[in-house]
């Protein structure tokens, strides 16, 4: 009975507590309680808008959705992990400073999609996207205004409140999105629930969110630390665009929008383990590297060592079931003409298996503040990753493609050891285990799926 209740009692406090460890295993669950919501509302979305539109139609969001994504990241420089990571991340002046540059990158973006409109539309062969991407480009005017006690609260791990609002938020936006979908049958849906949903964000995030109230203001010393510490995150997440939307920039070049919509199909849903671990990365693994980093001590560097292997155990899960049942998975959720997208998620998801190792080494270098590091290894991946798909769409199509994406993983591994060795958290045991494990669940999902997998390399080469 004592060991029973000294095991409960060390729960209660990992749950209650205010310490690193309860903070964390709390903010990991909320992670996955936000991330799991969100994922199912898209997923429930993009069911609803498959029988809504055609698979045409999701070709044009697709290249809506290249250009929103670019956006974004153009729009980060970095405000986020510098509040994170810094000494002064909670100092009134340097939260006021970071919110005004947030806001005049907004803006300034804003009027960059007005001259993009055009040559975008004419390379793309969619003259729609002169008119969408003004309208979408909004968005992040209106973003550039969420105050700063969002950064706040992934700096301290408190995330309550915040996975609540995000969850209403895309409740809100999905409901829009539906009805405008079911009167407009048009991409014209996806603005107008993007437009609402970032003003709806903006309004519960100011009025319910605890914290430091912004104010427009300018502190020198603070300027300096954002800059200094945002022109290589910014950097980076400008290449990371091209990493995120190289596939669709490429493929959008070389398929007809219907095939490139079922394409979409397909990385929707494989992209979800990767963005959960994405997710988990940023708001966990930075305060904690930032509070125990691993070069400190081999007892965090073995701390750190167990946090990686159960979060790259649960990715790794994920994306097999994903891959493992993908055939299937298609054919329960979409009708016949999405069929090809069975092929496409098992390959993307194979692709995939190798950036589990890289998502548990690149926060470390942005919680010591080595953004230049962090910018190195972001443009290796995205090099290697748009050369693999060029190079693939030209030999093979399609397949092509999808195989030199998974070539292109596997050849970054060597500058993944190289940020990992100087922040101190290389581990060769975590690496070589999820790698062996990767490829035999790559193997076998390939097999699995094969008739899929085959109908994808039948596809006719541009």
């Amino acid at each position: 009975m004592m060991i029973f209740g000294g095991v409960g009692a060390r729960w209660n406090n990992l749950l209650r507590g205010e310490g690193l460890a309860s903070k964390a295993m709390r903010g990991g669950a909320l992670t996955l309680i936000s991330f799991g919501g969100s994922q199912v509302l898209r997923l429930a979305s993009n069911l609803i808008l498959t029988r809504l539109l055609f698979p045409e139609a999701f070709g044009l969001m697709a290249l809506v959705y290249v250009f929103m994504q670019g956006l974004n990241n153009f729009s980060d420089v970095g405000i986020t992990p510098a509040i994170m990571q810094s000494k002064r991340g909670d100092d009134p002046k340097f939260l006021d400073t970071a919110w005004t540059i947030q806001i005049a990158r907004g803006f300034i973006l804003w009027m960059v999609t007005f001259v993009l409109a055009a040559p975008a539309a004419h390379f793309f062969d969619a003259p729609l996207l002169t008119q969408l991407l003004p309208a979408i480009g909004i968005t992040l005017f209106i973003a550039a205004f969420n105050p700063t006690r969002l950064d706040t609260a992934n700096r301290h791990l408190n995330f309550g409140r915040l996975t609540i609002i995000e969850l209403v938020t895309q409740i809100g936006a999905l409901i829009v999105a539906i009805i405008a979908a079911y009167i407009l049958q048009s991409v014209w849906a996806l603005v107008i629930s993007g437009i609402l949903g970032a003003v709806v964000q903006l309004i519960l995030l100011t009025r319910f969110l605890p914290g430091h109230r912004n104010r427009l203001a300018w502190d020198k010393t603070a300027s300096v630390e954002l800059i200094n510490f945002g022109k290589w995150v910014f950097l980076s997440t400008a290449v990371g665009f091209f990493l995120s939307q190289g596939d669709k920039i490429i493929l959008g070049k070389y398929l007809q929008l219907e095939t490139l919509g079922i394409y979409n199909i397909g990385f929707f849903l494989a992209s979800f383990p990767l963005l959960l671990g994405g997710t988990v990365t940023r708001r966990i693994l930075i305060p904690i590297y930032r509070e125990r980093p691993p070069k400190g001590s081999r007892s965090n560097f073995l701390k750190l060592r167990k946090m990686r292997i159960l979060l790259s155990f649960v990715l790794l899960s994920a994306l097999s079931v994903v891959a493992l049942w993908s055939g299937p998975i298609i054919e329960l959720l979409y009708d016949p003409r999405y069929r090809l997208a069975g092929g496409i998620l098992v390959m993307i998801a194979c692709a995939q298996l190798p950036q589990v190792i890289v998502l548990t080494y690149d926060q470390a270098a942005l919680a010591t503040g080595d953004t230049r590091r962090f910018f190195v290894l972001t443009l290796a991946r995205t090099v290697l990753l748009i050369a693999g798909l060029w190079l693939g769409v030209e030999i093979g199509g399609l397949a092509g493609a999808l195989v030199g994406h998974g070539l292109a993983m596997v050849a970054v591994y060597p500058v993944v050891v190289w940020l990992a060795r100087h922040q101190g958290t290389w581990d060769p045991l975590h690496d070589f285990l999820f790698a062996a494990l990767g490829f035999a669940l790559m193997g076998l999902a390939l097999w699995l799926n094969q008739d899929h997998v085959a109908a994808v390399f039948a596809l006719n080469s541009p």
